[in-house]
């Protein structure tokens, strides 16, 4: 009886009122549409993370269905709000919160859900869908679409992934398993992609947290440096003596029970960047302990023979600059620190061949242009330290410090 009635409604002039109304409208839609997306995203461009936008229009077919489902329910004059729709997929979770603050900020949101289930009868994967109203400058530029109200949804790549594939085997096929097998497959591929999403936000929680530390701790670094080289060079400017780096060591144990290599790497740059470089050297002592591969070992000696620097541990950190580079002979950072080493000691022939060896790997470094430099004034070799400074500055022409070392380098020369 109900299939009956269903053929009745489709026969009626309605669906064909219902066709040319939505194709008198089709134009403007299209117009709407694409401006919102511009919108969306020039608003989400802030986001660290680049989301892929799309717009779309509910095709007739899918409109039309829609329209009979809601007649079904009870409803007079069926209303679709989601004819018009803008999707955001994002990389990672926290963007999908950040995404949703923006929008919240630039439009009127007239309806927020969150829609998914975790149920064996209904597969639906968690995504936001947002109910905006169209701005008015939008419909003034454009005309009337036929519908006040766009449909906004934000998720991530897999939720998105989730929600295409269900649509397909289940929501578009009117499929809803009855073996109990099939329901747990299902049901445990949708729990690994939530596991996935939620272990993607964890690995880019500890990259942003990762180098943050490794900012700050190249910061103590660098200034530990300039103190060390280029005073040498300028041993009465002032300006240089009132911004020397104050180390100060202490030991403060940290718990480093059952902790992953990562966890104990995040550890040993806080206590690093905490100025508590004895304990920062336990740490990444305690990695190399845990006998990591090649790769990793090399960044770890690195950072330990920063560490070593930091404690004028000068032989140390020669060392563990060494052996980074065994394990890595493109470590072009390794290089560099152990010729900076070589500077401090005043061992500035072998200070010469470490910049150069890491000018070898990585051509293109400013820095390692000028300390080398500073390496051939203090031998006496003033031509080179000056074609070494100008190669610097024509890398970064700003550089206060090397064009003060290039006017100190012209008065040598008598130039």
């Amino acid at each position: 009886m109900e299939k009956n009635q269903e053929n009745t409604v489709l026969n009626t002039p309605e669906k064909i009122f219902l066709k040319k109304e939505y194709d008198d409208f089709h134009d403007v839609r299209h117009l709407v549409v694409n401006e919102l997306k511009e919108q969306v995203e020039e608003i989400l461009g802030s986001l660290d993370t680049n989301p892929v936008i799309s717009g779309r229009i509910k095709n007739f077919s899918s409109y039309f269905s829609k329209y009979l489902k809601l007649l079904k329910h009870g409803a007079n004059e069926p209303v679709i709000t989601d004819l018009l729709g803008i999707r955001i997929i994002c990389p990672f979770i926290e963007d999908l919160a950040a995404g949703e603050s923006l929008i919240n900020k630039h439009f009127n949101i007239i309806e927020r859900e969150i829609k998914g289930h975790f149920t064996f009868k209904e597969f639906g994967y968690e995504s936001t869908h947002l109910l905006i109203s169209i701005p008015p400058s939008i419909i003034k530029k454009h005309g009337n679409p036929g519908t006040n109200i766009a449909e906004i949804q934000i998720r991530t790549i897999l939720q998105d992934a989730w929600a295409e594939v269900e649509h397909e085997l289940v929501y578009k096929a009117e499929f809803s398993p009855f073996d109990e097998p099939m329901k747990r497959k299902l049901a445990a591929v949708n729990a690994s992609l939530s596991l996935a999403d939620i272990i993607f936000q964890e690995i880019r929680g500890y990259q942003r947290k990762f180098t943050s530390e490794m900012g700050k701790r190249r910061e103590t670094f660098f200034a530990k440096i300039e103190e060390s080289t280029d005073n040498l060079l300028f041993e009465n400017d002032e300006h240089v003596k009132e911004n020397k780096v104050s180390i100060e060591l202490e030991n403060i144990p940290i718990n480093t029970e059952n902790k992953s290599i990562d966890d104990l790497l995040v550890t040993a740059l806080s206590a690093h960047n905490q100025n508590r470089f004895s304990e920062a050297i336990n740490q990444y002592s305690k990695i190399l302990e845990l006998k990591p591969n090649n790769q990793i070992c090399s960044i770890i000696y690195k950072h330990r023979g920063m560490a070593n620097f930091a404690c004028s541990q000068y032989n140390e950190a020669i060392n563990d600059f060494s052996l980074s580079l065994d394990l890595d002979s493109e470590s072009y950072k390794s290089a560099y620190y152990r010729g900076v080493v070589h500077s401090v000691m005043k061992h500035y022939s072998q200070a010469i061949d470490d910049y150069s060896l890491s000018l070898s790997i990585k051509p293109y470094q400013s820095f390692c242009l000028f300390r080398r430099g500073q390496a051939y004034y203090h031998i006496g070799d003033f031509p080179q330290a000056l074609a070494d400074c100008e190669n610097s500055l024509a890398l970064e022409p700003d550089n206060n410090s090397v064009i003060k070392f290039k006017e100190l380098l012209l008065l040598k020369l008598k130039m």
